[in-house]
């Protein structure tokens, strides 16, 4: 069972990969590193305002307190001027209370000021590594939406391909029907031609069609003639081929068969000489 649950883990979580791979933009990744980034760098260039207002009102009490440390200064001098010897020791005595605060001030003051300095130097590289992260970022942005592009061109070309392959089937589909028509109608010309399919539109009968062949013959033996007098293989004013003569049907077969016709298929009475 436990083999079976870590295959199961295992499948699940390759599918979830996949599916996470497919939802991700790497531009939107890139955008939201760089956005925490310019927040960290917000907050350092917080505590480096923060660390550098506490110096400055450290030094404002420090001022202050220097201030106190002149008067009671002077209010000493004064007091023995006066043969006051206690107003004097009175004001010295608080003279060196405020020493110790003004000390102790001092030294925040420095201790602020190494923050500050340290923090000022961190917003530094911070800063130098945010602008580096945001020019790498646009030069991957820039790639990317070019290769995505290039993908899109490629997979429009690929199904151009497809969808050209396809037409040309089309095409050699329509040019091979093209010539099974072709045929087919040069086989009808040929077989009107030669008798075997009656033209409806003609009125000539089985007569007349072969007097016409004949005739065609006889046009063909004159010219086979004429040839041959011009190269000297036949005699002048010899004559032509007997199919020559045939140019001319005679005038009974021209004529319409309008006699009846016997069982033996012979001519009636009417249509004899």
């Amino acid at each position: 069972m436990a083999g079976i649950f870590n295959r199961l883990k295992t499948i699940f979580g390759a599918k979830a990969d996949a599916a996470l791979d497919r939802l991700e933009d790497p531009r939107d990744t890139l955008d939201y590193s760089y956005q925490r980034q310019l927040e960290l760098l917000q907050k350092v260039r917080k505590g480096v305002a923060e660390v550098a207002t506490s110096r400055k009102r450290v030094e404002i009490q420090a001022e202050q307190l220097g201030q106190k440390l002149a008067k009671y200064d002077d209010a000493a001098r004064q007091a023995l001027q006066v043969n006051r010897e206690d107003l004097a020791r009175e004001a010295l005595t608080r003279k060196a209370g405020l020493q110790q605060q003004l000390a102790d001030l001092q030294a925040q003051h420095a201790q602020l000021q190494a923050e500050e300095e340290k923090l000022i130097a961190a917003n530094q590289r911070l800063q130098a590594q945010v602008d580096a992260f945001r020019t790498r970022k646009e030069t991957i942005k820039a790639t990317y939406s070019a290769a995505e592009a290039q993908a899109r061109i490629n997979d429009a070309y690929s199904g151009l391909g497809q969808e050209l392959g396809d037409v040309g089937q089309a095409i050699q589909r329509a040019e091979d029907k093209t010539q099974q028509l072709q045929a087919r109608a040069g086989a009808v010309d040929e077989l009107l031609a030669s008798g075997v399919l009656d033209d409806p539109l003609r009125s000539t009968d089985d007569i007349t069609r072969e007097l016409e062949a004949l005739a065609s013959g006889a046009q063909v033996a004159n010219e086979l003639a004429a040839l041959k007098r011009s190269l000297g293989q036949l005699e002048p004013g010899a004559p032509a081929a007997p199919a020559a003569q045939l140019t001319e049907a005679p005038a009974e077969w021209q004529q319409p068969r309008t006699g009846a016709q016997g069982p033996a298929g012979e001519p009636g009475a009417s249509g004899q000489a």
